[in-house]
């Protein structure tokens, strides 16, 4: 029996999407983006990069023996589509909330990460798993079945942009380490280091006392949501420090904080686990983080979103950010 591809409400036909090739060449992006406000700033990293001969470090994130480096650029799952353009991937670069490294600034995360070592890495998985075990991200990224695609991601500060990444669906990462039935939450932390991080001291930190490190968690059934997925790369090539590296969370649906960056530990529990936002500032942020026009922030709308590389362009917020005809099931009341 012949399969019916039923279209989701956010996509566009395949045809209107930008062509792969077009996003790879950053001068011609670069041209599109001259008339914004950080066009200027393009230019001049693009020159410096052209004039030295040597790989732009806006893109690369200067980074060290990435893991399984030789896997990239991989195929690109062409279910999930776009609505807009893919966003300009100097821009993507150098726009940024890493919080164990800066609470201010978002344009020069990349150049505060230099430093930052992220090779090796490992993740260690614990709680309500059948064995305890930590994995060297180069071997878990070998044993697993790398794929490419395009993304939404929604900011709760209101910004957006649009992203291909490369990683594999949390589920089969779930299926790898067989968690116990008893298992309702997946708890995800970030490192703690910081000597190199200045964030994640008191008196730089968002809140005097931290809490750090970062941690983010997901239900289950959000957990095993074909749309979850552990990232590994971005642009055809590994993951940057900026944007997470060596492994990061991707949940389109929700706001990016809950997409949490360089994880090191992955627990299975019984009962909810704390948040670094849902338990500094529970009244703005909650654990569930949901992408809702209807839910206005503490301290702006929520109604509409801007794109970091087309700053005048003011698009009205989807629900769920487009992605409810994956998700919504999962909060029917």
């Amino acid at each position: 029996m012949a399969l019916i591809k039923r279209p989701q409400g956010w996509e566009i036909p395949e045809s209107e999407a930008t062509p792969e090739s077009t996003y790879l060449n950053r001068r011609q992006v670069l041209k599109r983006a001259a008339g914004l406000a950080i066009a200027p700033v393009l230019a001049s990293t693009q020159a410096q990069a052209d004039h030295s001969g040597e790989t732009d470090p806006l893109v690369t994130g200067k980074q060290t023996n990435p893991p399984a480096a030789d896997l990239y650029p991989v195929l690109r799952n062409k279910t999930f589509k776009l609505d807009r353009h893919i966003t300009n991937e100097r821009v993507a670069a150098m726009f940024n909330n890493f919080y164990e490294f800066s609470t201010t600034s978002k344009t020069n995360i990349w150049k505060l990460v230099e430093h930052f070592e992220t090779h090796p890495w490992t993740i260690k998985v614990e709680g309500l798993v059948k064995e305890h075990k930590t994995y060297d991200v180069d071997a878990l990224v070998r044993q697993m079945t790398l794929e490419e695609r395009l993304y939404r991601l929604r900011c709760v500060e209101a910004w957006a942009m649009a992203v291909p990444w490369t990683g594999f669906p949390m589920k089969a990462f779930i299926d790898l380490v067989q968690p116990l039935s008893s298992a309702r939450f997946v708890k995800m932390t970030t490192f703690m280091d910081p000597d190199n991080a200045p964030g994640q001291k008191p008196r730089f930190g968002i809140f005097p006392s931290g809490p750090w490190p970062y941690v983010e968690a997901l239900s289950m059934e959000e957990a095993t949501n074909e749309l979850t997925m552990l990232v590994t790369g971005i642009y055809g090539h590994p993951l940057t420090k900026q944007h997470g590296d060596p492994i990061r969370l991707i949940t389109p649906w929700k706001y990016g904080f809950k997409s949490i960056k360089s994880i090191v530990k992955i627990e299975f529990v019984k009962d909810q686990p704390a948040t670094f936002w849902n338990t500094s500032i529970p009244h703005e942020y909650d654990l569930v983080a949901n992408v809702n026009p209807n839910i206005s922030h503490r301290r702006w709308s929520q109604s509409s979103e801007w794109l970091i590389d087309a700053e005048k362009e003011r698009r009205p917020t989807v629900i769920y950010n487009g992605y409810g005809k994956w998700v919504a099931h999962l909060y029917d009341t």
